[in-house]
């Protein structure tokens, strides 16, 4: 298994970046658009993918899209497209963070480093969570409704088992975020609503009268109800 796969068309930041991380102790395989990252992923396993938004041919978003019909590898895009539209597209598309260019490497390494830990250090302390109805294979980052399979990956699948781990309490907003994206992330507190809403989607009989993911009035969120 391969460390990190970077999808960069600009040859010098590619190696550069590449570089770094190698000298970094990780090993690092570089493809200069879409079309070879995607080869690269059908023959080879990677813990984690730096994606480039602007690439000749297939651009970053078509490609993520295509990724996350098969696969829940962790995502970073980098681009150059610092509008929030940008961003919160990348991250409706199932990206877990976003860097903007030009980005400091070592800001990129503390991402790097938080997303892998988040995503393969502290998935071994349990294989399976289940409240509710609803259960979370960790391990195989799949949910399961009353035994039927539900499509939930990326940030959302973090989020729900967060939620679930923690069922009855009363969690703050800033508590899930720093939970769930960790304080060096770009993200602001008010995409955690934006999540919500989605796993609401996905998750709830009736998406408009929650009864799994309850709001807590002037506090944030609590999953089940407490009792």
């Amino acid at each position: 298994m391969t460390d990190i796969l970077i999808i960069e068309d600009n040859e010098s930041l590619g190696q550069l970046t590449s570089d770094f991380l190698r000298r970094q102790g990780y090993t690092v395989e570089l493809a200069d658009s879409a079309e070879k990252g995607l080869a690269l992923l059908e023959s080879e396993t990677f813990k984690l993918l730096l994606l480039d938004v602007m690439l000749p041919g297939m651009d970053g978003y078509d490609a993520l899209a295509e990724i996350r019909e098969e696969r829940d590898m962790p995502v970073i895009m980098m681009s150059a497209k610092t509008d929030d539209d940008s961003k919160i597209l990348g991250l409706e598309i199932g990206a877990d963070d976003y860097v903007d260019k030009p980005f400091s490497i070592p800001v990129l390494l503390s991402k790097i480093k938080a997303l892998m830990r988040r995503t393969y250090e502290s998935s071994g302390e349990k294989s399976v969570v289940t409240a509710e109805g609803i259960t979370a294979d960790i391990g195989a980052r799949k949910v399961y409704k009353n035994g039927e399979p539900v499509n939930i990956k990326g940030k959302e699948f973090d989020l729900l088992v967060y939620l679930m781990e923690h069922k009855g309490q009363a969690l703050r907003k800033e508590t899930i975020f720093n939970g769930v994206w960790g304080e060096d992330c770009f993200s602001e507190l008010s995409s955690l609503s934006v999540y919500i809403s989605w796993l609401r989607d996905r998750i709830e009989d009736d998406p408009k009268h929650p009864r799994l993911i309850q709001t807590v009035y002037k506090v944030g969120y609590r999953f089940g109800d407490g009792q």
